[in-house]
């Protein structure tokens, strides 16, 4: 047994990861970072700051307990996606981390996109991993980033991700935050919003004009502030967004799949959300991730180590 090390450290979680290729065992663990009260968000010198702070933390709760079996090698995520320019500061915090374990112990470091992270990890809890042999589309749709991908393999099992759609303004993810803060909910307010929806669909969904698979959701936020201040029941408010979101995820998805023919996984927080899987699972060949994998995780970094050092077939 080896274990591959992976760390995440996104805008809003610190992750620590194991993988074990031979057995398939696996531990995460996260850590979400601390946004006042009200707030959207946090500067990225604060969430690197408490990156720092958390890590060390992180990595021990990890380990406690567990058998130590040698680490074969480090996986990070360095960037949010695999795109020239693409940078934030967050992700600083795991890097520092994963090349000084990597240094001392004498094993390679592998840095990989927060992108790559998410789709490899909800390949795997999906029991689909084998589906990076030939090309599929995926969507992310997290608090950043509502992006629809044609992904492929390339060299050394990696995953080479092209835009095909998705938003062209806000994020799925900026929305449901939006329309939770402004509810009192606590941030980031997916889970929330979910629980607060319920199963509730009473609502008729807003469908924004589509190019594609191609669309804005700036016109959603005007939509629920609306029913905000027309006094609309809360529940009926959380259900109306993300109905919304998974209305205009399922058309794109139905567009993609009519032009290229190929199945669809869903990675990203957003994606665990009832209301979104409930609509989307109508779509044809789908599947999501599972068992937490859906948001952000230090196993999609972990496993993408262990398949550049060819430790999976």
């Amino acid at each position: 047994m080896a274990w591959f090390l992976g760390f995440d450290t996104s805008n809003y979680k610190t992750s620590a990861g194991l993988y074990d290729s031979q057995t398939g065992q696996s531990k995460n663990l996260g850590r979400f970072l601390e946004v006042p009260e009200g707030a959207l968000g946090l500067r990225q010198s604060d969430a690197l700051f408490q990156h720092v702070r958390h890590l060390g933390q992180v990595v021990e709760e990890l380990m406690d307990g567990l058998d130590r079996q040698p680490i074969a090698a480090v996986g990070y995520s360095s960037r949010p996606r695999c795109q020239q320019g693409s940078y934030m500061p967050c992700f600083l915090a795991g890097e520092m981390a994963a090349r000084t374990l990597a240094g001392a112990l004498g094993v390679p470091a592998f840095a990989f996109s927060h992108q790559q992270g998410h789709i490899a990890s909800a390949l795997w809890s999906a029991d689909k991993l084998h589906w990076r042999q030939k090309p599929f589309l995926s969507w992310h749709i997290s608090g950043g980033t509502t992006e629809l991908l044609r992904v492929e393999p390339e060299g050394d099992g990696m995953l080479h991700a092209q835009i095909i759609g998705g938003t062209q303004d806000a994020a799925a993810g900026q929305i449901i935050d939006r329309a939770g803060v402004a509810l009192g909910l606590p941030f980031p307010c997916g889970a929330h919003l979910d629980a607060l929806a319920g199963s509730h669909d009473a609502i008729r969904p807003f469908v924004p004009k589509m190019q594609g698979a191609s669309f804005s959701l700036s016109g959603l936020e005007n939509k629920f502030r609306q029913l905000l201040s027309h006094g609309q029941p809360p529940e009926e408010v959380a259900a109306f967004v993300l109905r919304s979101v998974a209305e205009v995820v399922a058309r794109a998805t139905q567009w993609a799949q009519a032009e290229y023919q190929l199945p669809v996984l869903f990675s990203g927080g957003v994606t665990a959300s009832t209301q979104m899987q409930r609509r989307l699972a109508a779509c044809g060949t789908v599947c999501f991730a599972q068992g937490g994998c859906n948001g952000d995780n230090a196993i999609g970094p972990a496993l993408l180590a262990a398949l550049a050092k060819g430790a999976i077939s």
